[in-house]
């Protein structure tokens, strides 16, 4: 009886022991954060409904097809399909890790036939049925570091799965919004087209009755030729955006094609937020600070190892020489032990080394976090001010389109009635045409930042949508 208080009271004093964690507690590091974001001035502000970035941030541009399709990406891009399994690998190693926790219980069932001999011979059986069971006491949190650390590396997982979720909802966007502008830049060529084919025809009667001279009607074929060619070179471009847009959906580019269609850049009103919700909203930068933890936790793995570690273990079952008798009380047999305690003496260093490189592991996350939240920040900056210039842009480009177009009205007349030459004309109608392909290069340049500015805020993504890993 002595010896079994004993072993309880031994036993109520590890698990006593047991509740302690060796190795730094996680707080997330500081990181530079702005008071206000520097190309924020001037910026329309959401209205306040309009606050947060909504999950399919996609539908904010009013475009059935551009929805249809961002769904089918959430549905069967690839890249996201391979994030989405190393999430769920990255879960089974928190189950794996908390594993740990508990004890191993083997059970087994054998039979032995043995001959001695001692002057006769002697023919013995064995039969026997057993339960045997081994634990590691978790005495300086070794275990509760690792299923930090795997939870954490978890979390981390997900937060990349939301980024690659949302980096391919953003490369679909920007793919569709270029090949629409692509198809209104052919649209424009075609109009040109139309145009140069009725000034070529007019170039013709007039030389026709010797009014002008060939190099006219030359200039004019060249003209229609060049611009022609041009509108077939478009092709090129969106053939490979609709290849790329099949990929992203995942299907085969042959089993995949996007109508042209009559296209009118989208305004929408985009809600930025302070500096501060960068933090919480970029899946990217939600990853690095999980790193950060996981990172952390290993520490406190690599300086467990200084320490001692004890295990128990015990087995019981049933032993007989016959099978009748095998579950019976004379055959029931117990063992407690060993009760092992092992610790290392001289490693040469190992430890040191082990330590050392987790914080420097940690400190590598720390300086990769910090530069990642800096990189969001730029990419926000940048997008704010490109969508600002070239709102800016945009308004004069406008005007110049109108001048320009006014310009090659007015040289027309002037060559219809014999004042200019047929090389004004060419001028006036090739600034003409080169004014209206950069406006619609800009409106292009425009959604491209509005998606990338969405993207820079991390879509409509939070960590609280990260909170459920934990309970996995």
């Amino acid at each position: 009886m002595k010896i079994i208080l004993i072993l309880k009271m031994l036993l109520i004093v590890l698990l006593m022991l047991s509740g302690c964690s060796v190795g730094p507690d996680y707080t997330r590091p500081d990181s530079p954060v702005p008071a206000s974001f520097k190309e924020i001035k001037g910026w329309r502000k959401a209205l306040p409904r309009d606050q947060e970035i909504k999950t399919k941030w996609w539908e904010a541009f009013g475009d059935p097809l551009l929805n249809t399709l961002a769904e089918q990406v959430n549905v069967s891009n690839q890249s996201i399909a391979l994030a989405e399994a190393q999430y769920r690998q990255a879960q089974a190693l928190v189950q794996l890790s908390r594993s740990n926790y508990f004890p191993t219980v083997n059970a087994g069932a054998a039979y032995t036939r043995s001959r001695t001999t001692g002057g006769t011979y002697s023919t013995v059986d064995q039969n026997q049925v057993s339960l045997a069971a081994a634990w590691e006491l978790d005495l300086w949190g070794k275990v509760r570091r690792q299923v930090e650390g795997s939870t954490a590396s978890a979390e981390a997982s997900f937060a990349d799965l939301q980024a690659m979720r949302l980096s391919m909802q953003a490369e679909l966007a920007l793919n569709y919004f270029q090949l629409r502008i692509l198809d209104a830049q052919k649209k424009n060529f075609e109009e040109a087209v139309r145009a140069y084919s009725k000034a070529l025809e007019l170039t013709s009667n007039r030389y026709n009755a010797g009014v002008v001279a060939k190099a006219d009607v030359a200039a004019a074929q060249t003209q229609l030729k060049s611009t022609q060619a041009q509108a077939i070179d478009i092709g090129v471009q969106r053939a490979q955006l609709e290849h790329a847009i099949a990929i992203l959906i995942g299907k085969p580019p042959a089993d995949f094609s996007l109508s042209p269609v009559i296209f009118s850049s989208p305004q929408i009103n985009i809600p930025v937020g302070i500096p501060s919700d960068l933090l919480e909203r970029r899946p990217d930068i939600a990853s690095a600070e999980r790193k950060m933890a996981a990172a952390n936790a290993q520490i406190g793995v690599a300086k467990a190892a200084y320490y001692p570690s004890i295990s128990l273990s015990g087995s019981l079952g049933y032993a007989s020489a016959e099978l009748a008798s095998l579950f019976t009380s004379p055959s029931f047999f117990w063992a407690i032990g060993p009760m092992a305690l092992a610790t290392t003496l001289l490693d040469g260093g190992a430890r040191i080394a082990q330590t050392e490189q987790a914080i420097a592991a940690y400190d590598g996350t720390v300086a990769f976090y910090r530069q990642t939240v800096l990189a969001g920040f730029q990419n926000v900056e940048d997008n704010l001010a490109a969508l600002r210039i070239l709102y800016e842009e945009a308004q004069v480009q406008e005007q110049a389109v109108k001048s320009a177009q006014e310009s090659t009205i007015l040289t027309t007349n002037q060559y219809k009635a014999g004042i200019v030459s047929y090389l004004n004309v060419v001028t006036a109608q090739t600034i003409a045409l080169t004014n209206e392909r950069a406006a619609i290069s800009i409106s292009g340049q425009r959604l491209n930042a509005a998606v990338l500015l969405i993207k820079a805020l991390g879509g409509g993504w939070s960590t609280s949508e990260a909170t459920g890993v934990k309970q996995k």
